[in-house]
């Protein structure tokens, strides 16, 4: 009813403005506190949650008792909430919200929402209140009678909701969180507090997790751990890996520099209660040959960019990947360290060709304007001033001729550059370029432009 009868019936009722974005964030921030039953946990908004339990049920004691535990946890938090374990997600819904909450017998799903109301089905307001002008209240008024009626007046929703309830078609839970490749898991029954029993515990579970991963022949590329306390919150850490990794030492090491830098962030509160380690993203690991003598360079160098992936965050480490273009700007680029590489790349690298041309080891992030002058037009400067320092060219090579894909030509110019590696009476080595090609430009020499794209060590 309106808030104007409202009130008039009750002069004292309060009245506070909807927020839609702050319920959907205490929605999710309880769906994060479900995951400790299951990781499978959707969002059902703006009021509900789904969660597959399946597999996952008998760590509590079974269904009934996962279910008590549930609802209990949530009334000490605060809320009131109705919950049902039904073989169906449509089954699941309308038992909690019209029924008599609680476990469905397995087989019995048709008989459990027979009786309820149609709206039970998930369907809007409109259509129920069409089936009861029609005389239809309650689901089982819909399966005595025949579809074709009703998906000619109602549209195929209903019967499709209907089927969903009944098992008659499939309904997956969509998680919110990524499905871990694999994951374990340790409960506590008095909380912990201290950052060492977390990462003596984080080690624990990769020990458990390492049998996993060599049966797949795969190792972790990012590693995820939630801590959930027992007021309710949840911290979720992740450390991504140069290469793939299924060392329980060098996890819980990486760990414990993510923990060093946030410090305060992961507060443990009145502590933790159970804490869950899942590999989100795996790669192939082979074993390797390695060596009697020397070190391992390559081992070393993945453990220093996981430590300083953990230590600085996991997009701050990042790879140069070679991209199939000429042009020098867009052919290589950085990609997070820990990102997954492609299949090709575990072929062997092609050997590089001895008479291709020489590339500055620093690109500008855009090539800069110059002043130059040049003897002849096709020729290599003589002169250029950059960052209003004139330099004297002593030696130039060139040119290299690098012409725009025409896929990239969106107004009908077609970019050439033509490069030259010149070094000034100092012995600066540049690499310059101009734009544009003097026979096609010679009624325009303003088009005719030159600019400075890289420094040579």
């Amino acid at each position: 009813m309106g808030i104007a009868d409202a009130r008039a019936m009750y002069p004292s009722l309060p009245v506070v403005d909807a927020d839609p974005e702050a319920d959907l964030r205490f929605l999710e921030t309880v769906a994060d506190w479900c995951d400790r039953y299951t990781p499978l946990v959707g969002l059902d908004a703006p009021d509900g949650l789904l969660l597959d339990v399946t597999g996952c049920a008998h760590l509590f004691g079974g269904e009934a008792a996962l279910l008590r535990d549930l609802v209990a946890r949530l009334v000490q938090q605060g809320l009131r909430a109705r919950a049902a374990v039904a073989d169906t997600v449509g089954a699941a819904w309308a038992v909690a919200r019209y029924g008599k909450a609680g476990i469905v017998p397995r087989g019995e799903t048709g008989a459990s929402i027979l009786s309820l109301p149609i709206a039970a089905l998930r369907v809007d307001t409109e259509t129920v209140a069409g089936l009861k002008t029609a005389g239809l209240t309650c689901i089982a008024d819909l399966t005595e009678r025949p579809r074709a009626p009703f998906a000619a007046r109602f549209g195929k929703t209903l019967l499709l909701r209907l089927d969903q309830a009944l098992g008659q078609a499939d309904e997956p839970i969509m998680p919110r969180m990524p499905v871990p490749a694999a994951m374990a898991e340790q409960r506590f029954p008095e909380p912990i507090a201290r950052e060492a029993d977390v990462i003596g515990t984080v080690e624990h579970l990769g020990h458990q997790l390492v049998p996993v991963l060599e049966r797949r022949g795969e190792g972790g590329r990012l590693f995820q751990i939630a801590l959930f306390r027992a007021d309710g919150a949840v911290h979720r850490l992740e450390i991504g890996t140069g290469s793939p990794l299924r060392d329980p030492a060098r996890i819980g090491k990486l760990f414990k520099e993510r923990l060093a830098v946030l410090g305060d962030v992961c507060d443990p509160g009145f502590g933790y209660d159970m804490v869950r380690l899942s590999a989100l993203v795996t790669e192939r690991m082979d074993p390797a040959q390695t060596g009697l003598a020397g070190p391992d360079h390559a081992e070393e160098l993945a453990h220093l960019i996981d430590r300083l992936g953990a230590r600085f965050g996991l997009i701050r480490v990042t790879r140069p990947v070679p991209q199939d273009t000429h042009i020098p700007e867009f052919a290589v680029l950085n990609v997070p360290a820990h990102a997954p590489r492609p299949a090709s790349a575990a072929l062997p690298p092609v050997a590089q060709d001895t008479l291709s041309t020489v590339r500055p080891l620093r690109l500008l992030v855009r090539p800069e304007p110059v002043d130059a002058v040049a003897q002849v037009p096709d020729g290599p400067p003589v002169r250029f001033s950059w960052r209003q320092v004139m330099h004297q060219v002593a030696r130039a090579e060139g040119p290299e001729r690098i012409a725009m894909e025409w896929w990239r030509d969106d107004r009908g110019k077609k970019l050439t550059r033509d490069y030259f590696r010149v070094e000034s009476d100092v012995g600066a080595r540049m690499w310059v370029y101009r734009e544009g090609l003097y026979d096609r430009e010679i009624e325009r020499p303003e088009v005719l432009r030159w600019y400075l794209h890289g420094l040579f060590a």
